[in-house]
């Protein structure tokens, strides 16, 4: 279990140089059609303070966008209650609780450390799950914040947006800036037009890589400090069959954060669950049944 903390602290570094690589490349790329070596320049410092920002601000982030509302004790005592005494147990700060007002059964945790953690659950997963099965997902997303996924998670959220904001940035400069761009360089319209697109395609897919590389074991893992932390694994188990069962699409989709959730809250079709960023739900039972066998 610590062996997998370290190795999350150190992902978060390696995530951040991944992201200023990626975007520093993309600047260095532009530097050359248009001959301005300053592009790459100003493209890496931008980045450089993009990440510094994304890094205090994407868990606010994460939550607006999915609608997120934070609650106090006095406002749903029976899920607050379920946090606090998670927090307890795993000897962590309580973290703020959010709910979100949407029938699709899910939960995520979001923040760069447990000091400046939030849990969040929908209002169909508690009106659809018992006290125990509550629990077990509660303990689930706090596996997130006491492994620091969450940071690893918040850092990877960014780098999503990040990459399809840049893509669209040279998409919206090849179809605009290229054509007056022809009298200066040569040609590098017609490069500049070829390489938006085949950025903008690249994009989606270098996402979806990363997204699903990161999250499918930092899931498994979640599932198993989760078990250890209510000694009840079977709850865990009996909440994901139920996930699986009665899951539905979220109202407010983005794929920038679907790694984020206990479950995937789009359920994609054939081709896309080969890029989806959790593991299947059948699996994760299976781990948590052999979990249950060792108690």
């Amino acid at each position: 279990m610590y062996s997998a903390i370290a190795r999350n602290k150190r992902n978060t570094v390696f995530i951040i140089l991944l992201f200023l690589l990626i975007i520093g490349g993309l600047g260095y790329l532009a530097s050359l059609v248009y001959g301005d070596p300053t592009i790459a320049i100003v493209t890496i410092i931008v980045a450089t303070i993009y990440a510094i920002i994304q890094y205090f601000a994407a868990s606010a982030q994460a939550l607006a966008i999915s609608g997120a509302q934070e609650i106090q004790k006095a406002d749903n005592p029976r899920l607050y209650r379920i946090v606090e005494n998670l927090a307890i147990a795993n000897g962590t700060p309580t973290p703020r609780v959010f709910i979100i007002n949407d029938p699709a059964p899910n939960a995520f945790a979001t923040g760069r450390d447990p000091k400046h953690a939030a849990v969040a659950a929908t209002s169909g997963i508690l009106d659809l799950l018992t006290d125990d099965e509550l629990e077990g997902v509660m303990a689930h997303e706090m596996g997130h914040v006491k492994n620091y996924d969450i940071r690893v998670s918040m850092i990877v959220f960014g780098l999503v947006v990040a990459v399809g904001f840049i893509s669209d940035i040279f998409l919206r400069i090849a179809f605009f800036g290229g054509r007056g761009n022809n009298n200066n360089n040569g040609g590098g319209g017609p490069i500049l037009l070829a390489f938006g697109i085949v950025a903008m395609l690249l994009a989606p897919i270098v996402a979806a890589v990363v997204q699903a590389a990161i999250s499918r074991q930092r899931e498994y893992l979640a599932d198993a400090t989760g078990a250890l932390t209510t000694r009840h694994p079977d709850a865990l188990a009996s909440a994901l069959q139920k996930l699986g069962e009665y899951g539905r699409p979220m109202r407010r989709q983005n794929s920038t954060m679907a790694h984020m959730w206990i479950s995937d809250p789009s359920q994609p079709g054939f081709l896309s669950k080969l890029f989806s960023t959790h593991p299947p739900i059948g699996d994760r039972i299976k781990r948590l049944d052999v979990i249950g066998g060792t108690f």
